[in-house]
Order: structure tokens, then sequence, then C-alpha cells
């Protein structure tokens, strides 16, 4: 590169880091905006101890034999068990606050389960069928059933139950796409509806020393917003990446150069900001709802989960968490990288072939 070209490609940097940070919802969004979902939702689903299950209990009175062996059983389960009178309970159940309710006494007993809250009260189901059968057994002199022990662990073995640790790989990849689908996508089409592009275009300003420098741009972000991203993690969960960081520094940026070079496709194909924005969240928000971002899809049927993985962000998800949260190797990861890297080889093929001035 040519002195002129160095210094040309250099004020082009500064100029779009400048830009950058005069939008203060582009700060907002792929900086601060995955630091607030981490701390929510790290906060909210548990940041490093195993979530509580609530039961609520109907008792009219003090509690039998029988049900002091209940409550026992259910104590030795983790649950957190609340007395309630029967208009109290009723109320909230009526308001929807309970996602489980135990009725009955002495031994007679009825578990409610609320419909909307299906997840967390089949989780409380399970439990208090296990509190019961042991409750039946000593109730009758005998040894409760015996239970295969339960060793919470990550698939890679490093980390045991932590959300957190879960959740932020997930907003890494999630910060990559918004990175490229709209502040890349935005920032083209805005560039050429105003006329910008028709300016550049009468200077000496070549293309690649454009396209580079906003690249530049775009990984100086992607690098602040991950890095204030995992001190985050570290400070407030304790957590930190068990792999290394190279191997974790190249996935963001194949991530990037995939994501970035969507966002110049999409682009390309709309002609106002208005109609780019309705095309980039018809991309973003399936991509985001399908990939794993927030919760595993392990529950979804088998052909989603199929066609999820075929798209580009599921496969940096899981490439990411490999790394992060178990110490994974790049070479492990080779059918995720090849997925993402032939997405990439694409997506900026079109780029490059369908970029205009005009």
């Amino acid at each position: 590169m040519s002195f002129m070209s160095s210094r040309i490609f250099f004020k082009q940097l500064g100029f779009g880091l400048r830009v950058y940070l005069r939008v203060p919802a582009a700060v907002f969004w792929t900086l601060a905006f995955p630091i607030v979902m981490l701390l929510g939702l790290g906060t909210v689903f548990g940041g490093g101890k195993p979530p509580s299950v609530h039961l609520a209990w109907v008792q009219a009175s003090t509690g039998s034999p029988d049900d002091v062996l209940m409550q026992a059983a259910l104590a030795e389960r983790g649950l957190q068990v609340e007395l309630l009178t029967a208009a109290a309970a009723d109320e909230r159940w009526r308001a929807g606050k309970l996602p489980a309710l135990l009725e009955g006494e002495a031994g007679h007993y009825q578990l409610r389960v609320n419909s909307y809250l299906a997840a967390q009260g089949m989780q409380a189901e399970a439990l208090v069928q296990q509190a019961y059968l042991v409750a039946q057994a000593r109730r009758q002199g005998a040894e409760p059933p015996a239970q295969l022990p339960v060793a919470l662990s990550s698939p890679g073995g490093r980390h045991a139950h932590n959300y957190a640790a879960f959740l932020l790989p997930g907003l890494l990849g999630l910060n990559l796409m918004m990175l490229g689908v709209f502040s890349t996508g935005m920032v083209d089409v805005s560039m050429r509806e105003k006329g910008g592009y028709k300016r550049l275009a009468a200077t000496p300003l070549s293309k690649p020393a454009y396209l580079a420098a906003q690249l530049a741009v775009r990984l100086i972000i992607m690098v602040a917003g991950a890095a204030t991203l995992l001190l985050t993690g570290l400070l407030v969960f304790d957590i930190r990446s068990e792999g290394t960081l190279g191997a974790l520094f190249t996935l963001l940026l194949l991530g990037a150069a995939c994501f970035i070079a969507m966002g110049y496709v999409l682009a390309s194909l709309a002609r106002t900001v208005e109609a780019y924005g309705g095309m980039s969240n018809l991309v973003f928000l399936p991509l985001m709802l399908l990939s794993g971002v927030y919760f595993s899809l392990d529950a979804a049927p088998p052909w989603l989960q199929m066609a999820a993985a075929a798209l580009p962000l599921a496969p940096l998800l899981t490439a990411l968490r490999a790394v992060f949260n178990d110490g994974a190797t790049l070479a492990s990861q080779g059918q995720a990288i090849a997925i993402v890297s032939a997405w990439a080889a694409v997506l900026f093929g079109l780029a490059v072939r369908r970029f205009r001035w005009v």
C-alpha cells in the first residue's frame, strides 16, 4: 500500500469511527445491549447456581405426620415450599402467579400445573412425584427407592450449571449479526439514498480503500464489544473463556466477515432505509430465534434443528460455546467452521459483485 493510499485509508477509518460514535443508537445496540442482556438474563435465570423450584401448598391445618414426611421429602429435592391458605392460593392461582399448586393433606394430594407456565410447573411436578414416593415409602417403614446420581456438567465437562456461561457466547454471535445486518447494511443504504456515494465517486477514493476502511471500523467495534462483554462476564458472573483467546478471536473474525458481507448483500436489494428496515428484520429475527442465542433448540422438531444448523448463526454459536465453555480447539469444530466459511465466501462474492457507488 502506497503512502497516499495509506493516508486515504486512515482518514476513512477515522471518519467512519467518528460517524459511528455520533450515533447513540448504534453505540447502544452494539456495545451496551449485549451487556444489558447478559446482566438481565444471567441474573434472572441463574448466574452460577441451579435455579430454585417454587411450590405452593394449600394446607388448612397444622399438618399431619404424612404432611411432615411429605414436606421433608420436598425439601430434600430442592423445592422451596410456600404454605398458603385456600383463599390466598386461589387468588394467586387466578392471577397466574403460581406454576404449580399442591392441594390436600394427610397423604391425599393432587397437583395443579399452570399451563401458561408449563416449563416451571412440569419441573415441579417431577420433583413432587419423587417426593411423594419417598414419603410413602417412609410412611410404611421401607427404604425410599434408589435414584440414579445426577451430575450437572456441560458437554465438554468444564462448566457446571451456569446459564450466563451458555448465554455469553450466544450474545457474542448475536452482536456480530447485528453489526453486519443493521450497522453495515443500514449505513450502506443510507449513504446511497442520500447521495453520499455519488460524492465519493467523484473523488480519488477507490472502492477497495473505502471498503477496507469500513471493514476495519467494524472490526474495531467488534473487538470493543466482545472485550466489554467478556469483561462483564468475568467481573459479574466469574466466567471466562476456557479456550484460547486466539481461537475465540478467529471465530469472531470469521463471523464478522460473514455477517458484514450479509449486510452489504441485503443493502444491495433495497433502495431506501425504510425498505431495508423491513428486509433486515425478516432476516434478523428468524436467525436470532432459530439459532439458540438465548436457549437451546433441543426441544424443537428435528427438521427445524436441521434447518437452523444449515444457517450461519447456529453453527457459529456451536463453535463459540465449544471454545468458550469447554476449551475446544478450532480443529474439533471443523464442520461448524466449514458451514460459516461457506456462507462467508458466498456472501462476500455476492457483496463484491453487487456493490455500487450509485
